[in-house]
């Protein structure tokens, strides 16, 4: 039953108390006016619980502004959501249009540096997050006594003589809840094999991210992406304020797993509002996306922590095809991908999440 206002509801009598469920949650089509995300549709979610985000349809159906009672979850950029025309990809060319948010999606058939793989440039990240959205739905349904609310769509990365491969999207939340699912199914329906690179990178700013916040997750090992970042390795899990000059640092993690094959991690901030506490974590299943790689970025203005479970290390298509580990998807082929993202409102719910994390 939703839990609103305190209290759980059945749906009899939350449809007695309002004409309409949109009095308590829903999902609205909505579309960006100005500057770079003019025309960039969106979607966007309203669950009663304090915990709102949109998804940027346009996108991806990537998701872009997220908050929980008022407070931001997720980092933005001073780039905004530039609408896929304003797509560049040639070199580090993806970050002019990026505009951070709780989730961007790296892939289809590639994410990482800017390099040359068998001939073939590649820029930065891919061209996931800036193909717009078809055969979009949306909506809000009774699911026995829960009110599920969805949208859902899929996008392809196609060439003539190359790839094509389509992305399926749902994302679900539900009224009185404070997290979302995002169900993803790749396929191949090309006629050669092709290969198939996915990155959730979920970007989580002030003030989830403090110099009081503490990433929280159980990892088989840590491997720092390069001789720079091993000199950040022992402070990985703790954050400096902004930092003028700072350079990235990223460390690929290799999380232990739950009973049921899925890992986890948060960042938290225990202290925030006076102690009551506030974090963002991520569940995720493993067997599709074995790392997650941590985005550090503690400078002035980009002042965020990426949070990013892959399929590979972000070091580019050319060196993981020659460490062996670059998939591929065969013809007809299908991979599906689950994670969850939600919000830990209190430090009791923070305290419970590193309790439980695997040992």
């Amino acid at each position: 039953m939703p839990n609103l206002y305190g209290r759980s509801f059945t749906r009899a009598e939350l449809s007695q108390l309002g004409g309409d469920m949109s009095q308590f949650g829903g999902v609205r089509l909505g579309e960006l006016a100005d500057g770079f995300e003019r025309g960039v549709r969106t979607a966007d979610f309203h669950t009663g619980s304090g915990f709102d985000f949109t998804v940027l349809v346009d996108r991806g159906l990537d998701i872009g502004a997220a908050s929980y009672g008022g407070a931001p979850l997720a980092w933005r950029s001073p780039a905004a959501f530039a609408g896929p025309a304003f797509y560049e990809p040639e070199g580090p060319g993806w970050l002019r249009g990026f505009g951070g948010g709780l989730m961007a999606t790296g892939g289809l058939t590639y994410f990482g540096g800017p390099c040359v793989d068998q001939g073939q440039p590649l820029g930065l990240h891919g061209r996931a997050s800036y193909l717009p959205a078809t055969n979009l739905a949306y909506g809000g349904d009774w699911r026995g006594d829960e009110y599920e609310l969805w949208v859902s769509g899929q996008t392809r990365e196609a060439r003539l003589f190359g790839e094509n491969l389509v992305l399926r999207r749902r994302i679900s939340t539900w009224l009185g809840a404070s997290r979302l699912v995002i169900e993803d199914a790749v396929t191949n329906e090309g006629y050669e094999t092709t290969p198939h690179m996915m990155l959730y990178h979920c970007n989580l700013g002030f003030p989830v991210l403090s110099p009081d916040s503490e990433l929280l997750i159980a990892d088989r090992e840590v491997l720092p992406r390069d001789a720079e970042c091993a000199t950040g390795l022992p402070d990985h899990r703790r954050f400096d304020p902004p930092t003028p000059g700072y350079s990235e640092q990223v460390f690929q993690h290799v999380p232990k797993l739950d009973g049921e094959g899925y890992a986890r991690a948060a960042l938290v901030n225990r202290p925030f509002a006076g102690g009551r506490g506030i974090g963002v974590y991520l569940r995720w299943r493993a067997a599709e996306l074995p790392w997650m790689v941590q985005w550090k970025m503690i400078g002035q203005g980009a002042y965020v922590s990426g949070l990013e479970p892959a399929t590979n290390w972000t070091i580019g298509r050319d060196q993981e095809r020659a460490a062996g580990r670059l998939g591929c998807l065969e013809p007809g082929e299908t991979r599906h991908y689950h994670v969850e993202i939600g919000v830990l409102a209190s430090r009791a719910e923070i305290d419970a999440f590193a309790a439980a994390l695997p040992g």
